[in-house]
């Protein structure tokens, strides 16, 4: 599954609710139904060499699926784990039967019948849910609760140990070998009775099955079909229009002419199959697209330079959902291409600088808060400049990487890196009024294109070339590479902090990002290494995203000592202190993250610089409070949690607080954060202008309660030395932090020491900006120094997502 974010502008866990049993879903469907359902294909043992989903018509009636999608969610889906997707197209005949292929393995030795659909989901051999689902936007459910509620949720089969099913339990038995197939087509909402584990046995609308088809590459719909006789004649630039939607939004349309610029034959969760084209005649408005996407399903078989003409429906598409706040795609969907010539010149592109893209992020939204409606003002907004070239042939040249590419081919530019630049060569986030509005993702067309593997400060040399697209996941756009600069590697290092002297403590923080014990030992050994070598052992770490001893199975498990321990172990063998550890076990599925992952924070340290104070009691509902004055001023327990039962950290980790004591008997108070995630948040570039920050609301009550706490440490001793530290899910410049620090008064943020280009633990987007914080009170200034050691977030290669910072203290 992809690892990202309901479009967001950041990290941290997402909060969502327990799973349940649900007796019945929703209505049975007394018509279309998932009838098989094989995530085997191409694995070890498996004949088929792909996936995939077969559905069935139980009712004599033919259902049209043309704005219908089959969904797929992983078996244990986590705080970041999103549906995937394959849209459908054509229809469901009356008793008949509709086959969709899925992503192929390395194995097998039979292809599947012609499928009637094809898809990229790399679905489970033995775990997951499928869903059929009325129109084309993801689902959002993680829980069965919240599925059966959907009303788009036509049918839905939950297959192994999925926790999203229907009815008393999951369909059992699915394998490298054997499917789940319905047992009759009369739904009764029960997967594990309405299924049974077989051979599979793919069919597809013609009957077919057993394995005599091809690759599914077949031009769809036919070349005979004609369009209606009331489609209207229209150029590009009628469809795309002077606003964000359509003004021939669902109208059949013909005649529609244009170069193919680009062809997309791999889809993913993220991406469809289909082409870009474009008229090279423009009109003289410079607020109407000359491209736009054509959505094919199946391969196109068009081939960039043919001149096409087009009939089809135009579909404004909302990739991440309407309610996401996203932007939508404007499309031709069920077309009729035909190729009047091939090998024709491209139109000439437009070439991206940082002259021509607006510094003005966006205008203010309407009535509504969204900019759907509003006329394009290209000249003036980056948004409306981008918005104006949806589709179209863009070019950049000798583009610096802002982002570092990530698991599926893709990296983050600027064609201005001059503009907030930091001193590694990324582009830092300043402020709410400053997104940077000459970041741009870059993607590879297709997922078998070469693409390479970049880090922050690396330069995309010479063109990079393609069509503007629209990312429903970055919730951004895309440069769909055509044709792709010359990667140059600028030799881009981790850091490594400087050694404490002899008289200092170091105090570090890092989030291990939800770390369990059924991790490969590699990223223990990498999080060991930079523990060691990079941070230079400090006395003490706060460690965010500890999970559980089983990690994300949701058994009831809420101990971490074998996570702990095993890391405490690579430390040792990475040359390192042997590391104590204290933390406090949550209640089961309180503390939100990845369902069943209890992840909580932790502090590591090293016996040899400093001891931990221990005051019993600590536990997962009793709340630390402050004893004593003076130099004698005492936590009652130890470590122990802040107001842990008060709502502000309902479904999210609660801070604790320990307390340590130097080899000159100084004693540090020192506070492991991990605030809500900004789970909810809209994207800075959807379509609610300004876009709602809705996590901020629990940030803001959990901010107060601990400043709370804090003063009333320094209120019992005016001495205290006193470091909150981890992830606060949250920038700098923040109501939040601004909250937590009383404006600076009750606590420094250290990150606000730095100069302004190095203020980043974090890099989402190509926006280098700050989750992650070491704040001190006033005792404290003077007597420490700061930085931040990145090691993460600029790289490809990262063993977390957030980079560690350390704080060396002379007490």
């Amino acid at each position: 599954m992809r690892k990202r974010l309901i479009p967001l502008a950041i990290t941290g866990s997402v909060v969502l609710a327990g799973v349940g049993v649900h007796s019945a879903f929703a209505t049975p469907s007394a018509d279309a139904v998932i009838s098989e359902v094989y995530g085997g294909g191409g694995n070890s043992g498996a004949t088929f060499t792909n996936d995939f989903i077969e559905l069935a018509n139980a009712g004599a009636g033919t259902l049209d699926l043309s704005d219908y999608t089959v969904q797929y969610l992983s078996g244990n889906p986590g705080p970041t784990t999103k549906w995937q997707a394959t849209r459908l197209t054509g229809s469901l005949a009356g008793n008949g039967r509709y086959l969709i292929q899925e992503a192929a393995g390395t194995g097998g030795t039979t292809t599947l019948p012609t499928p009637d659909a094809t898809g990229n989901i790399n679905m489970s051999g033995t775990t997951g849910t499928v869903a059929l689902v009325k129109g084309t936007d993801l689902l959002t459910c993680v829980t069965a609760e919240d599925c059966a509620a959907d009303s788009r949720v036509k049918d839905l089969v939950g297959f192994g140990t999925a926790v999203v099913h229907e009815g008393s339990g999951a369909a059992a038995g699915a394998s490298n070998t054997e499917s789940v197939a319905r047992k009759t087509l009369v739904d009764t909402d029960d997967n594990a009775a309405d299924f049974a584990a077989g051979a599979p046995t793919p069919e597809n609308s013609g009957g077919a099955g057993g394995g005599t088809g091809d690759d599914g590459s077949s031009p769809s719909p036919s070349p005979t079909a004609t369009p209606p006789a009331d489609a209207i004649s229209a150029k590009i630039h009628d469809i795309q229009g002077t606003t964000r939607r359509s003004p021939l939004a669902t109208k059949d349309v013909k005649d529609v002419t244009g170069i193919v610029t680009g062809v997309r034959t791999t889809s993913t969760s993220s991406t469809s199959k289909g082409f870009w084209m474009q008229d090279p005649k423009a009109d003289k408005d410079p607020r109407t697209s000359e491209g736009i996407f054509v959505y094919t399903s199946s391969n196109p078989t068009v081939k960039v330079g043919d001149s096409v003409s087009v009939a089809g429906v135009v579909s404004e598409y909302y990739p991440g959902g309407y309610d996401s706040g996203i932007q939508s795609i404007t499309e031709i969907i069920k077309p009729i291409v035909t190729v009047l010539s091939s090998g024709n010149a491209l139109p000439a592109p437009v070439v991206l600088t940082k002259k021509n893209i607006p510094t003005a992020w966006s205008p203010a939204g309407g009535s509504d808060g969204s900019i759907d409606n509003l006329e394009l003002e290209p000249t003036k907004y980056a948004l409306d400049f981008y918005e104006s070239l949806e589709g179209m042939n863009v070019q950049i040249s000798d583009a610096g990487v802002v982002g570092a590419t990530d698991a599926y081919k893709e990296l983050w530019v600027s064609v201005d890196p001059k503009h907030n630049k930091t001193k590694r060569g990324g582009t830092y986030y300043p402020s709410y009024d400053d997104p940077n509005s000459t970041r741009l993702q870059v993607q590879a067309m297709n997922t078998s294109d070469a693409f390479p593997m970049a880090n922050v400060g690396d330069t995309l040399k010479g063109v990079t070339e393609g069509p503007l697209d629209y990312s429903q996941y970055a919730g951004t756009y895309i440069l769909e590479a055509r044709t792709l600069g010359t990667y140059v590697d600028n030799g881009l290092k981790p850091q490594v902090a400087a050694a404490p002297k002899s008289n200092e403590v170091a105090i570090a923080t890092y989030n291990v990002e939800n770390l369990a014990p059924t991790d490969a030992q590699s990223k223990f050994d990498r999080l060991a290494k930079g523990l060691v070598t990079n941070l230079r052992a400090p006395g003490i770490v706060a460690l965010e995203e500890i999970q559980d001893n089983n990690g994300a199975v949701d058994d009831g498990t809420v101990d971490a000592d074998k996570t702990l321990n095993k890391l405490t172990a690579a430390i040792a063998a990475a040359g390192g202190p042997q590391y104590s550890w204290r933390q406090i076990s949550p209640q089961n599925d309180k503390d939100g993250g990845q369902p069943g992952g209890n992840i909580r924070t932790a502090f590591l340290f090293d016996p040899t610089q400093v001891s931990f104070v221990d005051w019993p009691g600590g536990d997962a509902t009793t709340a630390v409070d402050v004893t004593g004055k003076n130099n004698k001023t005492s936590l009652t327990v130890s470590p122990g949690r802040i107001t842990p039962n008060d709502e502000a950290w309902n479904s999210s980790r609660k801070p604790m607080v320990g307390q340590f004591l130097t080899r000159n008997n100084k004693t540090i108070f020192v506070i492991a954060n991990h605030f809500n995630s900004k789970g909810g948040d809209q994207n800075i570039a959807g379509r609610i202008q300004e876009p709602v920050r809705s996590s901020e609301v629990q940030r803001m009550k959990q901010a107060m309660l601990e400043n709370a706490f804090v003063k009333k440490l320094e209120a019992a001793d005016s001495k205290a030395l006193i470091v909150s530290l981890g992830d606060f899910n949250d920038y700098q410049f923040s109501p939040a932090l601004n909250t937590l620090t009383g404006n600076g008064t009750v606590l420094t943020d250290m990150i606000n020491t730095l100069p302004k280009e190095e203020r980043y633990s974090y890099v989402f987007q190509g926006n280098s900006q700050v989750l992650d914080h070491i704040l001190v009170n006033p005792t404290m200034l003077g007597k420490v120094s700061y930085e931040v050691v990145h090691i993460n977030s600029e790289f490809a290669d990262q063993t977390s997502d957030h980079d560690p910072q350390v704080l060396r203290l002379k007490p």
